[in-house]
């Protein structure tokens, strides 16, 4: 039975004499118990104890460092693609140096060698200067510089086929044992335990959701809650939970050069490269270099289970794999011609199934926390303790971490989708994704019954949740979509789209869009009580709602339907396992409300434009005129022979309809559709148009430009705010109210016709950051290149000049009106 250990055997004095009686073994409590001692486990332990939680405890089946950990290259840098992960890598590096300044127990910390990010191609370079840009935002100083400075600071390498690269001045390497050791010493002093040659056996959750723990040697552990940090043995735990986690483990090879000459004769340590185009890393180590690859020919490890014996271990070294790789280091580094190996390490670094961590809830699973898939453990996995231990406090984190999440992943995310997908993360370790990439790997692993048409009808695909969804359409033959930062032939493809639905009529897909339906004793009360905005209470109405978390801020964004004796939740694709376990953890006990999944089950197609309520008038038998179905009202109605659900609702400020139908009928309602819709110039459109038309109304989407970092009156959503009901987060809406708000959000109209801005760009007031963008796109209908963004409230009023980083220079940007287009609703009401 988990969480069952063995007995113990003692012997007892008695007036007969010595007895062998068989006793219980004592169970500790502990508030949290952590299973798993590198990194990610020591580093959470710590934080807990920072964040006054003291009574926490942490168990390794070994000794601490003894996985991933110990053989880690340790590079520390503060490069990150989000602000969330610049945010965690600059903790990390703060906590760092303060435990390398420690007197008594110091780590071995080469704190800014600096290191370059090398790149080949104009694109790459665009790229650096985003990257450049989104640091700025988090207070953190890169740079771009060009092949010859790339030399001058590393006079090892070569220039030929290099572009240039991006400088970190604070990159550079930790001691990973060190580092482990001091974080728990740490911890022991304020209070938390360690537990060494402590194997997990069994783990059981009791009804008050509290977690009982058994081990190997028979020691037994009750707490409140149970923290998975078992590196690449995460799954093996997860498995004791009845679960499993999109993670995989790689095996990544790396050697140690004997002493480099010219490195010994240098006055200075060399410093740390990364290279996208010879797939290697290297930096500097004692008097050689430690060299690392990221080869084509990479091998998955651990999938079909890991020997219990192999700990503080490593795989047997395979260099013909990663030749190609080391040809392109010899050529970028000739040094290495002559250097002989010392050592060399094969050991398996873990991998989700995007490449980031899984810091956060265990999906499903009350009361229990995960943080693994640290594929740059050392790096980063200060931060991510801090964040873990946030979470677990306070219930939620500084900086918004759904990047991290496990449960931005659906149940897609088998182990087989993740292999696909993290053997693809790793041979692109150090090639970033462009804006609009979704890279083929794992795909297509949910489409619809819909999905083969419209790629007959020329869909480029991206991929939501999972689910295929068409990007947008091209019927030129072998068309191959170009990924950049610049405005190119995309462009007028989707301005054609857009002009189409805006003058005709446009039919769209919209798969995997997150549903939920809720039913119950007094169910509009329940939604009432969760929401700070209004539920809809008369029967066939739909209303957009915002639900805070407890601090007041912004937790989730759903279209909310009264069909009478239930409500349809409806919200994004990638909220299905997020927003069903927060309103799951909100039921009432007495069972009186019940939630229903009905995201496979149904499907979604829009129609929107001038001309979409002929068409619909054309499918259905039943009125559909304004004043019989206006606005922001739902119908059940039939198209053929399916039954349909219809909101008059628009995400594109056109009249539109939403049309949810049971999945195995959507291929005969869009057919029906289609044939309607012939006579109108009906043509289809695909999610880049949505973005664009999306931003000209001034409609927010969730975790671009609705996190959890801010409430809904700095999110500029006050509307939707009903003081006078109890709601969840309400009073302390009211405390920070009346504090004022620490940023505001705002529409930007920016002059530049070369690109449009990136999330994450700079905003600059006077040359100062101000603030950073959250989503941006060219406004086709109103000729505009518009940016949604978060900047300080003393730059957020209406014809401010301000300016937004796009590319390599800072353009003039004004901030004007949320909605440009149609401010008065007049198209959707019509």
């Amino acid at each position: 039975m988990a969480g069952s250990a063995a007995e113990f055997r003692t012997v007892r004095r008695t007036a007969a004499g010595p007895r062998l009686e068989t006793i219980a073994p004592v169970t500790r409590n502990f508030r949290v118990v952590i299973i798993g001692g590198g990194i990610a486990g020591c580093s959470a332990l710590y934080h807990l104890t920072k964040e006054g939680w003291t009574d926490v405890a942490l168990l390794e089946r070994d000794e601490l460092t003894s996985g991933t950990t110990w053989h880690s290259a340790a590079q520390v840098t503060n490069f990150g693609t989000t602000q969330t992960m610049v945010g965690l890598k600059s903790c990390s590096i703060r906590l760092y140096r303060e435990l390398a300044a420690d007197a008594e127990f110091p780590v071995g910390y080469h704190f800014a060698d600096g290191g370059m990010r090398l790149a080949g191609t104009r694109d790459q370079i665009d790229g650096y200067h985003h990257f450049v840009s989104l640091a700025k935002g988090m207070g953190v100083e890169l740079e771009v510089i060009d092949a010859a400075e790339c030399a001058r600071r590393h006079p090892l390498i070569t220039t030929g086929g290099l572009a240039g690269g991006l400088w970190d001045p604070s990159d550079g390497d930790i001691d990973p044992s060190q580092l482990c050791q001091a974080l728990a010493r740490r911890a022991r002093r304020a209070g938390a335990e360690v537990f060494r040659k402590t194997d997990v056996t069994g783990l059981s959750q009791r009804p008050d959701l509290s977690w009982d723990v058994g081990t190997s040697e028979g020691s037994r552990f009750h707490c409140e809650f149970i923290v998975n940090a078992g590196g690449y043995r995460a799954n093996e735990i997860a498995g004791l939970m009845g679960a499993s986690l999109p993670m995989v483990s790689m095996e990544h090879q790396y050697f140690v050069t004997e002493p480099v000459p010219a490195i010994a004769a240098a006055s200075e340590r060399m410093p740390l490269i990364r290279c996208p185009i010879a797939d290697f890393y290297c930096r500097q180590e004692k008097q050689g270099l430690l060299v690392g690859f990221y080869e084509r020919d990479c091998r998955v490890w651990g999938i079909s289970g890991i020997d219990p014996a192999f700990t503080q271990a490593l795989l047997p070294t395979d260099f013909e794999r990663v030749m190609p790789v080391l040809e392109g280091a010899l050529h970028r580094l000739p040094c290495l011609e002559s250097a002989g190996i010392q050592s060399a390490v094969n050991g398996p670094i873990t991998y989700s199934a995007d490449g980031l961590p899984l810091v956060g809830p265990m999906p499903g699973i009350r009361n229990a926390f995960v943080i693994t898939g640290l594929r740059a453990g050392l790096g980063e996995g200060g931060g991510h303790g801090w964040l873990l231990a946030e979470l677990i406090v306070h219930g939620e984190t500084s900086l918004d971490s759904w990047c991290l999440d496990p449960r931005r992943f659906g149940p897609h995310a088998t182990i087989g989708f993740t292999a696909e997908r993290a053997v693809d993360e790793y041979q692109n370790e150090f090639r970033f994704h462009f804006p609009g990439e979704t890279r083929t790997a794992g795909r297509p692993a949910r489409t619809s019954a819909v999905t083969a048409e419209l790629n007959r009808l020329g869909a480029d695909f991206t991929e939501i949740n999972g689910w295929e969804r068409a990007a947008f359409f091209n019927s030129s033959p072998g068309h191959t979509r170009r990924f950049g930062f610049r405005f190119d032939g995309l462009k007028d493809i989707v301005e054609r789209e857009v002009m189409h639905a805006h003058q005709r009529c446009g039919i769209q897909e919209v798969c995997g869009f997150n549903r939920l339906e809720i039913s119950g004793r007094d169910v509009g009360g329940w939604l009432d009580r969760l929401t700070c905005s209004t539920v809809p209470r008369q029967d066939g109405k739909v209303r957009l709602c915002y639900f805070l978390n407890a601090l007041g801020n912004v937790k989730s964004e759903a279209t909310l339907a009264n069909l009478g004796e239930s409500f349809w939740y409806g919200s994004a694709a990638a909220a299905e396992l997020h927003d069903h376990d927060w309103l799951s953890a909100a039921l009432p006990s007495d069972g009186s409300i019940r939630i229903r999944r009905l995201t496979e089950t149904f499907q979604s197609i829009v129609i929107a434009g001038p001309k979409s309520r002929e068409i619909l008038q054309a499918a259905v038998q039943e009125t559909c005129s304004s004043k019989v179905f206006p606005w922001l009202n739902v119908r059940q109605m039939r198209i053929g022979s399916s039954p349909a659900l219809i909101y008059a609702l628009s995400f594109s400020g056109e009249r539109a309809y939403e049309i949810h139908v049971p999945s195995e009928q959507l291929l005969g309602v869009w057919n029906a559709l289609w044939e309607c819709g012939g006579g109108h110039g009906m043509a289809p459109f695909g999610l880049l148009a949505t973005e664009s038309m999306r931003i000209e109304k001034g409609y927010r989407h969730w975790k671009a430009d609705l996190i959890t970092e801010f409430d809904p009156f700095e999110s500029a959503l006050e509307r939707f705010v009903n003081f006078k009901k109890p709601f969840v987060g309400k009073e302390r809406l009211q405390a920070r109210r009346a504090m004022g708000r620490r940023r505001a959000f705002v529409c930007l109209e920016i002059d530049c016709a070369d690109a449009p801005a990136q999330p994450g760009a700079c905003v600059l007031d006077r040359n100062r950051p101000a603030g950073s963008v959250t989503s941006a796109s060219y406004g086709f209908r109103v000729r505009k290149n518009l940016a949604f963004a978060f900047v300080d409230p003393a730059s957020s009023t209406i014809g401010k000049n301000l300016s937004v980083e796009i590319l390599d220079r800072a353009h003039p940007a004004m901030v004007t009106e949320l909605c440009q287009f149609d401010p008065g609703n007049q198209r959707v009401r019509s």
